[in-house]
């Protein structure tokens, strides 16, 4: 018989177990998106990144030809990251650039999360590679998108069949926080939702102001 204990799936994200690495966030690949509104996705871009910024999580930015090409990052992503440097690249797939490398290398985690545009192309590169060479690799499939809805699910379905495992933003910052308990970032996780999870964020904010609803005890 087996019995039950009080302690978490090893396969649920943590704050200091993985880095999350954000993938040609631009301008030129944003025209051509059409599987997510861009106000959407910029939002949930805004939700993942604030959530790893608050729990500490190691980020990676790179963008792919900024200057001959693809333009610059959208513009929430260095008031989230202020002076943090940005690895450009001129391959398509991540994975072979050697600086983004040396940097997963230096931060040294075993599990990456990613997002980017596009999903078949930018996404699909590094995450096949990674698991290949024996990495865990999540990916935060609405901070993604692609030129058309088969092209995302059909890039979604690759990486799964080869091991990654598919989350949403809200998803990624409920899992960084995972007990309301855990006072010193309650008020972090409860914000960042307020603003950008949607229907959670204003039930949050009504709550609140209705009648002093809290979760955990606080």
């Amino acid at each position: 018989m087996t019995t039950a204990t009080a302690t978490p799936a090893k396969g649920l994200l943590s704050p200091t177990d993985h880095t999350l690495v954000l993938i040609d966030f631009q301008s030129q690949m944003a025209f051509a998106t059409h599987t997510i509104d861009i106000s959407a996705l910029r939002n949930n871009v805004s939700l993942i990144s604030k959530g790893a910024k608050g729990f500490n999580v190691p980020v990676v930015l790179t963008t792919v030809a900024e200057q001959s090409f693809s333009g610059p990052m959208f513009p929430e992503l260095p008031q989230i990251f202020p002076g943090q440097a940005v690895f450009d690249r001129t391959s398509m797939n991540t994975w072979e650039d050697q600086p983004v490398i040396d940097e997963i290398n230096r931060i040294g985690k075993q599990r990456l999360v990613l997002a980017g545009l596009w999903t078949s192309v930018c996404i699909v590169g590094p995450t096949l590679s990674a698991l290949e060479q024996g990495f865990e690799v999540y990916v935060i499939t609405d901070a993604c998108g692609d030129v058309s809805d088969e092209a995302h699910e059909r890039a979604i379905t690759r990486m799964v069949q080869a091991g990654a495992r598919p989350i949403t933003s809200v998803q990624y910052l409920l899992e960084l926080q995972r007990d309301w308990a855990r006072g010193e970032t309650y008020g972090l996780t409860t914000g960042i939702a307020r603003d950008h999870a949607g229907g959670y964020g204003i039930g949050i904010q009504y709550a609140k102001s209705m009648f002093g609803a809290q979760e955990g005890g606080h």
